[in-house]
């Protein structure tokens, strides 16, 4: 057991290591085509600053709760968000409205934030023009007559903020029936209202599909909404270090109205440039993108890394919590059920469990996949333990083998089918967990999984999904290959 002691306490030091450690800034963004579109021009700026200073992109990352801790916690040190958020999701101080009442209470929190960048990007309910037309449509309010049939696509985030779903309703006595109102990715709400799947949606006042689409855009006439003035959202540490790169974000100040922003939404929305081209063009620079296959080979190691590590850790605790579950009963119900258990929560639950713990980056999709590739392998074992016949224990203990001698000599050999099951199941499940990862900054194929999806992009949704589904493949055909070295040859199939 020795040698299983040193293995873990190495693979514990993985968590301990900082990944990123390096001189360098990191650059965060929410998920949606405005967000990417506002990272990626922190990021050029930045990089187009003097003196120069390595930046690391973290685009994607998922809702504000996400960003703001990613921010207090170090993991980014900038990114984009909006005045009516901060003060009412991120402060919890609704009747905070100017920018300095704001920036009064962000800074007690250590977080410092600029002068709007020029634009107001509110939040709104749209409808299809036809639809408005046929029922008479035109203001939030109009909906309440429609509330028993009304039909409702609403992303996440305004579903559980504060400052939209929930409050909306109240406000303007809505009603809406619950089955009707659906939960969906942002970017998906608008291919469901093309397609007739939902009659209301809610949008971004600055979202070019609400044209594309040919939605109108309801009046809000209770006055519900806050201002939602773009801002970039920083570290006072971050500030302080790197005086010129803020000054190179706050260069952009009251220069991006409504119009341009819209503008630059819709060339990656709907003509599908790339971002950093949509940004260089903006900028007036140009931009070296990189190939298709160094984005694939980038988001390949780090995939590797993130599979890599829960699959030795599945290994060096998944084995020896296995035979301790055969060789004491009580306590392997306990690890058995507790294995279970772990494995019955959502993924993405469980990395938004961890993330108070470790942070967010690396470390809380390290642990969450950990966890996650661990019963197959315990209980793999368990059973293959098992399943050996008394017997060849027996004749083993009278030939006069110690009990370290029978695990390794017997034991082991005779288990090898089922635990090698064990590791390949927990590899798959790994590869194709770890896409989740991208929510927190830990990159892998889901970096462009998530990016395509926001952008409603199949081509960059396939760049990770097929790489993804060819290293499953791999690594199915790696573990065949393995089971004809390690699996006693009395033990292996016949092809």
């Amino acid at each position: 057991m020795r040698a299983w002691l040193c293995a873990a306490i190495a693979l514990g030091a993985l968590f301990c290591v900082p990944v990123d450690a390096a001189d360098r800034i990191v650059v965060g963004s929410k998920i949606f085509t405005e967000g990417y579109v506002l990272g990626e021009l922190a990021a050029q700026s930045i990089e187009a600053s003097k003196p120069g200073v390595p930046v690391v992109r973290k685009l994607g990352m998922g809702s504000t709760g996400i960003l703001f801790q990613s921010l207090n916690t170090g993991a980014i040190d900038v990114y984009a968000d909006y005045t009516g958020t901060l003060a009412e999701a991120i402060l919890k101080q609704p009747q905070l409205r100017s920018v300095a009442e704001i920036r009064a209470a962000l800074l007690k929190m250590g977080i410092v934030i600029s002068e709007p960048l020029g634009f107001d990007n509110t939040y709104a309910l749209a409808v299809p023009e036809e639809f408005a037309q046929r029922e008479g449509l035109h203001t939030i309010s109009d909906l309440a007559r429609l509330h028993s049939s009304l039909r409702a696509g609403f992303s996440y985030e305004f579903m559980d903020r504060q400052d939209g779903y929930p409050g909306l309703t109240e406000r303007y006595r809505l009603g809406l029936d619950p089955a009707h109102v659906n939960r969906m990715e942002h970017s998906l709400t608008y291919q469901a209202i093309d397609q007739g799947a939902v009659d209301v949606i809610d949008v971004y006042s600055t979202d070019a599909k609400i044209k594309k689409f040919k939605l109108r855009v309801l009046d809000d006439n209770l006055g519900y909404f806050p201002t939602y003035q773009a801002v970039w959202v920083a570290r006072a540490g971050f500030v302080s270090q790197y005086p010129a790169q803020w000054r190179a974000l706050r260069q952009w100040q009251g220069r991006i109205n409504a119009t341009t922003m819209q503008d630059l939404n819709a060339q990656a929305d709907i003509d599908k440039r790339s971002i950093a081209q949509v940004v260089a063009g903006f900028r007036g620079s140009t931009v070296r993108s990189q190939t298709l296959a160094g984005q694939i080979g980038r988001r390949t190691l780090e995939h590797l890394w993130l599979v890599g590590v829960s699959l030795a850790f599945s290994i060096f605790i998944g084995i020896p919590l296995g035979i301790l579950a055969v060789r004491h009963r009580r306590t392997g119900q306990v690890i058995l059920t507790v294995s279970a258990i772990t494995q019955t929560i959502p993924s993405l639950a469980l990395l938004c469990f961890l993330i108070p713990v470790f942070g967010v980056g690396t470390k809380p999709a390290l642990a969450a996949l950990c966890l996650y590739s661990l019963l197959p392998v315990v209980l793999n074992t368990f059973t293959g333990i098992r399943g050996i016949d008394p017997r060849h224990l027996e004749n083993a203990r009278a030939f006069g083998l110690t009990p370290g001698q029978i695990l390794r000599r017997i034991v082991l050999p005779l288990a090898s089918p089922s635990l090698l099951t064990g590791i390949r199941t927990a590899t798959i499940v790994s590869i194709g967990t770890a896409t989740l990862a991208a929510l927190v900054g830990a990159g892998g194929y889901g970096v462009p999984i998530v990016s395509g999806l926001s952008l409603n992009d199949v081509p960059t949704i396939l760049t990770g999904a097929i790489p993804a589904a060819l290293m499953a493949w791999a690594a199915h055909a790696a573990f065949d290959l393995l089971g004809r070295f390690i699996i006693p040859a009395g033990l292996q199939r016949s092809p």
